[in-house]
């Protein structure tokens, strides 16, 4: 006689149904897409990403900002009628808020409705998390689509400490979040922490003059070598401490993140420093170089 069906078949079946399921589209269940709590960003996780960002097709994650563009004959010409093919070329905005290792996407759908006028992107390496984030905002969407609320959310699945620039053109965020990042307690780990003079410069390159990386964790060691590594980059500066706690972002990445809400049922103390990317020195005039 067969025992009781184990974790995966469970998994299996749950996501078999939701597929079957043809009536309202409900939240995904997180007790399905459970996985070890870090991923090593090092291994070779067999990624899609893209060569450039030129070459990212952004409309399968924001349909509702698709445009489209009609495509060209056998010939080389381009059809002119209405009724012609066309094929999607990409989105009508670019993403300018990432928030890099999204967990299960609280912050993401805390910040979707308060930020209308942004498109949000999770970016996580874990498979099963990366699904259930993604489940999660289609769902809502579904459930709101006499709103259009959701539409400027999505997730992916990546590995942000190897591909950042391949997403992002220079200067295009005005935003990062770095929220309860693994915390790589051993020192031979900390090569692995989100945070280094190496992962600053390119979140300098992807991030706009005046644009905003915040960063929050519940392990003070952690804060200190962010605020340390950011204090040290000629590219950052640190928003004071008045105009930190008047930004909604703040508010949001303290209460509604997952860890956030464990941290407060636990009474924890939580760490937060935000800093703004400075505008770059300008280049040397030719005669400076000369002399």
């Amino acid at each position: 006689m067969a025992g009781p069906a184990n974790k995966r078949q469970k998994r299996a079946d749950y996501k078999s149904a939701q597929r079957e399921d043809t009536g309202p589209v409900e939240l995904p269940k997180k007790k399905f897409y459970r996985q070890r709590a870090h991923a090593n960003p090092f291994s070779d996780h067999q990624l899609t990403y893209p060569s450039s960002p030129a070459e990212m097709d952004w409309s399968i994650y924001y349909p509702a900002f698709a445009i489209a563009a009609p495509v060209a004959n056998e010939i080389g010409s381009t059809a002119a009628s209405e009724e012609a093919a066309t094929v999607v070329k990409g989105i009508s905005k670019d993403v300018d808020v990432a928030d890099i290792g999204c967990g299960f996407g609280g912050l993401l759908v805390a910040l979707a409705p308060k930020l209308p006028d942004s498109l949000l992107l999770g970016m996580e390496i874990r498979t099963q998390v990366t699904e259930y984030v993604q489940e999660r905002i289609k769902a809502l969407r579904s459930q709101n689509m006499d709103t259009g609320l959701y539409q400027n959310a999505a997730c992916l699945r990546a590995n942000t400490m190897k591909f950042l620039p391949n997403f992002f053109k220079k200067y295009q965020l005005s935003k990062i979040f770095l929220c309860f990042p693994d915390p790589h307690f051993k020192a031979r780990k900390h090569k692995a922490r989100i945070v280094s003079t190496t992962l600053n410069s390119e979140y300098a390159y992807v991030m706009r003059p005046g644009g905003i990386v915040y960063t929050i964790t519940d392990v003070e060691d952690l804060h200190n070598w962010m605020v340390q590594h950011f204090d040290l980059h000629p590219s950052f500066e640190r928003v004071g401490e008045a105009e930190q706690e008047a930004d909604e972002c703040v508010k949001v990445m303290k209460f509604e993140t997952e860890e956030g809400k464990k941290v407060e049922r636990n009474k924890g103390q939580k760490f937060v420093a935000l800093y703004r990317r400075l505008e770059d020195p300008p280049w040397p005039q030719k005669s400076e170089l000369d002399q």
